[in-house]
């Protein structure tokens, strides 16, 4: 089974997205939703995808979860609960035991928005943390260099839980990188415990000017510091239309990938996203 690791639904006519204001966004402040990525899927050998959260609303997790049940495709929920609230557990049990809630697999804070760098060891994130864990979720890293370090001492704390970072920490492309990003990747990685989506990459390049060529050094150190077993691939559709089509986007990383060999390419599209969330479909 090939999985697309990391994509995203949406409707700003019917709910608010602060970070889509930005005026060099508007071409994607529309609705998206299955319709819309289904042949896309088709039309690129995608088999299955994982629906990410895009806003700090329980809502948009219910609605995700329905989605889930009524879409076969979408096999996995990566959505938002409030870390912060004493009975967080109370509510990751509502939403498992609701329609689709048997495809929650993981939730997700956007960190890198927080005005503290070290929002993820305040005392009463941790014991949110601690809730997911409980119930066998993983928990996706929305952070930029800045905040890795936070995330290195998180995934240090809890050992036995599952992490995934997203789009590589967003690795400063277009000003061709850093030597910060990439030492803290290496120290990130050296927790067993986390897997690294190789997604989101292209929209940190200029967007009017990239190729796989320039996306490669970022993927390769992701590849060395993380390893065949635990990169993950991600459209991130539809934020990445800002930088380039579905299959651009596709194209580029497994031409990124399959100059590492086979074997990452293969794990990267299906089996390391199945284990890191460990999805129904794993064998």
């Amino acid at each position: 089974m090939i999985v697309d690791g990391h994509q995203h639904f949406w409707d700003p006519s019917r709910a608010d997205y602060p970070w889509m204001d930005a005026p060099e966004l508007a071409s994607i402040r529309r609705a998206f939703g299955p319709a819309d990525l289904a042949p896309l899927l088709k039309a690129n050998g995608i088999d299955a995808s994982i629906v990410v959260q895009c806003r700090s609303a329980l809502e948009e997790t219910e609605e995700f979860l329905r989605i889930a049940h009524a879409t076969p495709s979408v096999i996995g929920v990566v959505g938002w609960a409030d870390l912060t609230d004493g009975a967080l557990g109370d509510t990751l049990d509502r939403l498992r035991a609701s329609p689709g809630g048997d495809k929650l697999v993981g939730i997700r804070h956007q960190v890198h928005d927080e005005a503290d760098p070290d929002w993820l060891l305040r005392e009463d994130v941790q014991r949110g943390l601690t809730a997911t864990f409980a119930r066998d979720l993983a928990y996706d890293f929305l952070v930029r260099t800045r905040e890795l370090p936070a995330a290195i001492a998180t995934a240090q704390a809890f050992p036995q839980a599952r992490f995934v970072l997203d789009h590589a920490a967003k690795p400063p492309i277009a000003d061709g990188g850093s030597a910060e990003w990439a030492d803290r990747i290496a120290a990130l990685a050296a927790c067993g415990n986390v897997w690294c989506k190789i997604s989101g990459l292209a929209t940190e390049a200029v967007w009017s000017d990239w190729d796989a060529e320039r996306l490669f050094p970022f993927v390769e150190h992701a590849a060395t510091c993380f390893g065949e077993d635990r990169l993950i691939f991600g459209s991130d559709w539809p934020v990445c239309l800002l930088a380039g089509s579905y299959g651009e986007i596709k194209g580029a990383l497994e031409a990124c990938l399959a100059k590492l060999g086979p074997n990452v390419r293969e794990k990267a599209f299906g089996v390391n996203a199945k284990r890191a969330y460990r999805l129904a479909t794993a064998s």
